[in-house]
């Protein structure tokens, strides 16, 4: 049965579309989910099936978070102090007691998080399968919450006993994992445009399984058509693992082993010299920049300006809310424009002007730059051509931000740039695929207050033996 939906009357409706455009007294008209007009109210339709008058409101395209793990909001704000080497030692024997049931309260609670701050669209990279947790535990929670998903069946195989990082206790065997890395893949992936659900498949990092491990699975996504995704380059310990173990920096590492192109993506990439941001813009190899973790973690700061300008897609990740403790990818845009004015300029992305030392200057990142990575460079990263930016013939996933807040007072003559320079403040409205999630900042798809208590004794019988 179709459905339709008109959006009018916005204050304003920033589209990210080619050429940026904006329009004032605005909306969409939408047909199952696909838009069909972007512009004016006045040349909209005068009526639809359901009607939202978005006066007073700034329209944006839906979020889109590239990297996250979900089941670790059971373990928020543990060692806090530490570096990714001794937080991940001190966290794997709890991640230890993951349950299928673990990963689908985790997962909802994440991705209510993400909704309720403007996300439409987020992968999400679990990579540790103790117990009975299991991949389908998460899809089921993504399907219920109504979010536009791709679920990444991740991997270790390398455990301490064999020169790795995790115990042994939380890694799996190889064949088992390619078998069900082909299992989900054949039960769960749509291939269709504007797909609500996609299977990625994503061996955790070099530091925890094989070369052999991430030759096979690049070999079997290739195979069967999906995205290819692990962390890469994210802390000075891992380069000097791989450089110990395999005689090689991680990015020319991952190469050797088929993980670059365009249809890959890497988590922080916060290590990466001259001549590999070249490479990875060259083979159009994807980052996912998790600016609040790499903080957390003192990992540093991704040269993400150079990225930019060689090529490389780069969307953003709120990352594990146990490195991030948070989901909140609007305010993680803005920590993304701000960061970039004080990391030192790197690899040739000097100031305008010619200036070195310091990109403290306007043009290191804009409002507009971090909506942007926030947006279309989420959808190059996930390799999708049908979210991303507001116009015919794309998704109609957008959020609607209240200027009648306090937080915008006075800046009314940006409000584009408000939303990202004033403190972030949650959407009233979340639509995702032409249905509303988020109405008058409530989530529609859970009991958040019940889910909450639930969660918290998961979480609290994980902890019970730490």
């Amino acid at each position: 049965m179709t459905r339709t939906l008109l959006l009018k009357n916005a204050t304003r409706l920033a589209t990210f579309d080619d050429t940026g455009s904006e329009f004032e007294d605005a909306g969409l008209f939408a047909r199952d989910g696909v838009i069909e007009v972007v512009g004016s109210s006045a040349m909209l339709p005068a009526g639809a099936d359901q009607v939202i008058d978005a006066s007073g409101h700034l329209i944006l395209p839906g979020l889109i978070n590239t990297h996250h793990h979900l089941y670790q909001t059971l373990t928020r704000a543990l060692a806090p102090d530490a570096d990714l080497f001794t937080w991940l030692k001190t966290l794997y024997p709890i991640w230890a007691r993951l349950t299928a049931e673990g990963v689908y309260l985790s997962s909802k609670t994440g991705l209510a998080e993400l909704l309720l701050s403007g996300c439409t669209t987020s992968s999400d990279h679990l990579y540790l399968f103790p117990n009975d947790a299991c991949l389908d535990a998460q899809i089921e929670a993504a399907r219920e919450m109504g979010i536009r998903f791709h679920a990444a069946r991740g991997s270790m195989s390398l455990g301490q006993s064999a020169g790795g990082l995790p115990p042994d206790a939380v890694t799996e065997d190889e064949d088992t994992i390619l078998a069900d890395c082909e299992r989900v893949i054949g039960q769960y992936h749509e291939r269709q445009r504007f797909a609500m659900l996609r299977i990625v498949l994503a061996p955790c990092s070099p530091f925890s399984v094989t070369p052999q491990l991430m030759c096979e699975t690049a070999a079997l996504a290739r195979r069967e058509g999906v995205r290819l995704h692990t962390h890469l380059a994210e802390t000075l310990e891992e380069e000097q693992f791989c450089l110990e173990r395999f005689g090689q920096r991680p990015v020319a590492y991952a190469e050797s082993l088929g993980w670059s192109g365009p249809d890959v993506w890497h988590a922080h990439c916060v290590h990466l010299n001259p001549g590999e941001i070249q490479r990875f813009g060259a083979s159009r190899t994807g980052a996912a920049h998790c600016p609040t973790s790499n903080m957390r973690l003192a990992s540093g700061i991704a040269p993400v300006p150079a990225m930019r300008a060689a090529g490389v897609p780069v969307g953003l990740g709120v990352d594990g809310s146990a490195s991030n403790d948070g989901a909140q990818l609007l305010a993680e845009a803005r920590l993304a424009m701000l960061l970039q004015r004080v990391a030192p300029v790197r690899y040739g992305a000097t100031p305008p002007g010619g200036r070195g030392g310091f990109a403290g200057h306007a043009g290191a990142c804009s409002a507009r730059d971090a909506l942007s990575l926030a947006t279309r460079g989420g959808a190059a990263v996930l390799g999708r051509d049908d979210i991303g930016h507001l116009a015919p013939h794309m998704a109609a996933d957008f959020i609607a931000i209240d200027l009648n807040r306090i937080e915008f007072a006075g800046a009314q003559h940006d409000s584009v740039a408000a939303a990202v320079f004033a403190q972030p403040v949650p959407p009233a409205l979340v639509v995702v695929n032409g249905k509303v999630v988020v109405r008058d900042y409530q989530l529609l798809t859970l009991d958040v207050s019940a889910h909450a208590e639930h969660h918290n004794r998961i979480a609290a019988d994980m902890l019970s033996a730490w």
